[in-house]
């Protein structure tokens, strides 16, 4: 963050010294002050208050009295809620017309200082984010109700646009790649001047263009919020209450899958890495059909003719199983043996006792077969448990292969090369590999892969991740040169 920008976390109580500024108010918790985005908080009241009250007074008039009197109150509270709501999408629209055009239409009369590559870089496809809000803005003005407006109707709105709050996935995965571009670009004095003289012809608020682009990523995160609190004050027998519920779910998986595709767009870099230290590697890369490890293990193979015993070790990937040899000496080294195609395959849970095809007594076995060229794959695994753990880790895959396939997710040409450029200047920073070094020195211990990884959110701004000390691993590797 910028020095002038304040850091306060779920829960922070913020005392607002300044909202003069619709979209970013000055604001002190504990010992801190800075500028933060108004549409990430809300403010601070008792919103029970006016039914407790009513309730109190019990003898102030009858239960008709009462009730009429809480039912105001509800109603009250609905409308304040739906005002919030097409007040912070008004705003947001702005925020995003003062981006495009304050912005980016600037930037593109630059050609001299700011590539096509670049500017998608920095900006994202924040201009279809802007097309697509106008729409949903519109169509909530369209369901509001201004002669009474606890009435209006939104839910519907956010049914009908899920489908398009997608596209922040796109946007949520690119806001790391354009701080760097922008970090790098502000050591430069004229793109400094440049994005100030921008800001001011804009008329925008005295705040960084990193912190005017993390807004869209706060924004999707709102709606689940938002929606939540319109619910409260939705009573079941309200016209909206099944579509306010229904878009509640509807935006809680649009904001888990935002965070997918995070998590799944990080792990690519880790599979990249594990591809260039297999050794012997044969055949496209992992990256080119596959981006996530379903699960890993060791098998015994059971390959024809004479139905030879092989262990090997089992990486099941969405669309192909890849299985490697273990080095005799280095067991922490693998050797690229083969792959699996996993479409169209079938897995069949095999009894235990004699196979048929190969003659051979077969315990807690299974086999992989393809139906379309007749091959064939007879694994076992040493434990009944650890089989159906692999049985049940097939499904799994076909579900996930499913899930992408609807959800439209794939990993692009350019994800993929930077990914395995990435992967090739780790190895190449690594110690070389030299022919006087004992054995043990040459190879590289290959990097895990986590069957699952803890899922981040997008709207959690971790703190940067040191990098791991070499100090420890340097002094351990030097072990067989102690006296």
């Amino acid at each position: 963050m910028d020095d002038q920008e304040l850091g306060f976390k779920a829960g922070d109580v913020i005392e607002v010294m300044d909202a003069t500024n619709r979209e970013w108010w000055w604001g002190r918790v504990a010992d801190g002050e800075g500028w933060f985005p108004a549409s990430f908080v809300r403010l601070r009241v008792n919103q029970d208050e006016p039914a407790d009250d009513a309730a109190v007074r019990a003898g102030d008039g009858g239960a008709e009295d009462r009730g009429a009197e809480a039912q105001s109150s509800r109603d009250q509270m609905r409308t304040n809620v739906i005002n919030e709501i097409l007040s912070t999408e008004r705003d947001y629209i702005k925020h995003l017309r003062d981006i495009c055009e304050g912005y980016i239409r600037q930037c593109r009369k630059r050609a001299d200082m700011f590539s096509e590559e670049q500017l998608r870089t920095i900006f994202g496809n924040i201009e279809d984010i802007y097309r697509c809000q106008k729409a949903f803005v519109k169509a909530l003005e369209q369901r509001f109700n201004r002669e009474r407006p606890h009435l209006s109707e939104l839910g519907a709105c956010f049914l009908e646009h899920q489908a398009d709050f997608q596209i922040y996935s796109e946007y949520c995965n690119n806001h790391p790649n354009a701080c760097v571009e922008l970090s790098r670009l502000t050591k430069l004095s004229k793109y400094v001047y440049f994005f100030e003289a921008c800001r001011l012809l804009q008329k925008m608020i005295d705040i960084s263009l990193d912190g005017f682009l993390l807004t869209p990523v706060q924004k999707i995160c709102k709606y689940p919020l938002q929606l939540a609190e319109l619910l409260k004050y939705t009573p079941p027998q309200h016209r909206d209450f099944k579509d306010v519920e229904a878009a509640l779910h509807a935006m809680k998986n649009v904001a888990q899958l935002i965070n997918e595709r995070k998590r799944r767009l990080e792990n690519i870099d880790k599979i990249a890495q594990w591809q260039s230290s297999i050794e012997d590697w044969e055949g496209e890369d992992l990256l080119v059909r596959s981006s996530e490890l379903i699960y890993s293990g060791e098998l015994t193979r059971v390959t024809q003719p004479q139905a030879k015993s092989q262990q090997r070790m089992f990486f099941l990937f969405d669309h192909q199983l890849i299985y490697c040899k273990k080095d005799l000496l280095r067991r922490d080294v693998l050797y690229y043996k083969g792959r699996v195609d996993m479409d169209g395959l079938e897995v069949v849970d095999l009894e235990d006792g004699k196979d048929r095809d190969l003659h051979v007594s077969v315990k807690n076995a299974f086999r992989l077969l393809c139906g379309t060229t007749g091959e064939s794959h007879l694994l076992c695994a040493r434990k009944p448990e650890q089989k159906q753990r692999w049985l049940k880790a097939f499904t799994r895959e076909r579900e996930q292969v499913q899930l992408d396939q609807e959800t439209g997710f794939s990993i692009t040409e350019l994800q993929r090369k930077q990914a395995m450029l990435n992967a090739s200047k780790q190895q190449a920073t690594g110690k070389p590999k030299a022919l006087s070094r004992p054995y043990y020195l040459t190879r590289q211990k290959h990097p895990a892969l986590p069957t699952s990884l803890p899922q981040q959110q997008v709207l959690v701004l971790a703190e940067p991740k040191r990098k791991p000390s070499t100090f420890w691993h340097s002094i351990s590797r030097l072990a067989p040169f102690r006296k």
